[in-house]
């Protein structure tokens, strides 16, 4: 039986996850793009290593070299946003007849996607995890992955449900929907109203909470992008102030991907969250005054490690 092909662009702290546990999969062969020579050698070495909240070792055909990558059914964009256009640009030649799925934080990923490729889904995901060392990868809490079409470019209701099967089966939970902007939206306005604020303070999400000033802050965050939301027709799935504080209890100690760049020094996903809310809001009439100053905050913050 021919195997499906799945290709994995960008195999770092989420990328590694779906990787690893889709190659457990019978039937099923994993590729993947990463830009980290290191990363990649220790992959070949070692295998794909997953500890902490699972422990895997998974055989997976990692790539530095795009071009290397053959003909894919699916693809699972799970680079920062930062990274979409180069990363899409350089493996688009292995997604020509594939659907590929966004798996990014913020909004404005599928759009640049859809450049490149015949068909798209939006998605959305809550495990959460972060890079140990080269080819090893800590899987901080499980989640459940959403998945659906991109409306302007979509994926066929097929491809979703097989991919949505193929990960589940794999250990990963994905529904698959016919509308996921409202899964998607509510991640987004958790993420761009925690995120910044622990890259901002370098206060982990749960003490962040604990701090009735900056729980305050994030709460007028999630009011202000659900009222964006509200304006371009998009229905919430979930509370947004309620995954917060759960996220809190949980999860005390985690540090968002926001607040690790932060300390890395590296540049953040600040125009695809905060930043989306507000081209957003502007689009639709709606005043983002909050999410505008959180953004402006983080590009000085960024600016000040070149200073």
């Amino acid at each position: 039986m021919t195997p499906v092909r799945v290709a994995i662009v960008g195999c770092g702290a989420i990328g590694g996850l779906y990787a690893a546990h889709l190659a457990q999969l019978e039937g099923v062969e994993v590729w993947a793009y990463d830009v980290s020579a290191d990363h990649v050698a220790a992959i070949h070495r070692d295998g794909l290593r997953i500890h902490g909240y699972v422990d895997l070792v998974a055989r997976v055909n990692a790539r530095t070299d795009a071009a290397e990558i053959p003909a894919c059914a699916f693809g699972i964009l799970a680079t920062k946003g930062t990274f979409t256009a180069a990363a899409i640009t350089a493996t688009a030649p292995a997604f020509a007849d594939a659907a590929v799925c966004s798996v990014q934080n913020g909004i404005g990923n599928e759009e640049v996607i859809a450049e490149h490729v015949p068909r798209v889904m939006r998605g959305v995901t809550l495990p959460a995890g972060h890079v140990t060392a080269p080819g090893v990868i800590h899987m901080d809490a499980p989640g459940t992955t959403w998945i659906g079409p991109f409306e302007p470019r979509p994926a066929a209701a097929e491809e979703v449900g097989r991919l949505a099967e193929l990960l589940t089966r794999s250990g990963m939970p994905t529904l698959a929907l016919a509308d996921a902007r409202g899964a998607q939206w509510t991640k987004l306005l958790f993420n761009a109203s925690t995120n910044p604020l622990c890259a901002l303070t370098g206060l982990t999400h749960g003490a962040l909470c604990d701090l009735a000033p900056t729980r305050r802050l994030a709460g007028s965050l999630v009011a202000e992008g659900r009222s964006v939301a509200d304006a371009i027709g998009v229905a919430l799935d979930a509370d947004p102030d309620a995954l917060i504080d759960e996220a809190a209890r949980v999860n005390h100690d985690h540090q968002p991907s926001m607040l690790q760049d932060a300390i890395a020094h590296r540049r953040t996903e600040i125009a695809t969250l905060n930043g989306g809310i507000v081209r957003t809001g502007a689009g639709a009439g709606v005043p983002t005054p909050l999410h505008a100053a959180i953004t402006e905050l983080v590009a000085g913050l960024e600016h000040s490690w070149e200073v």
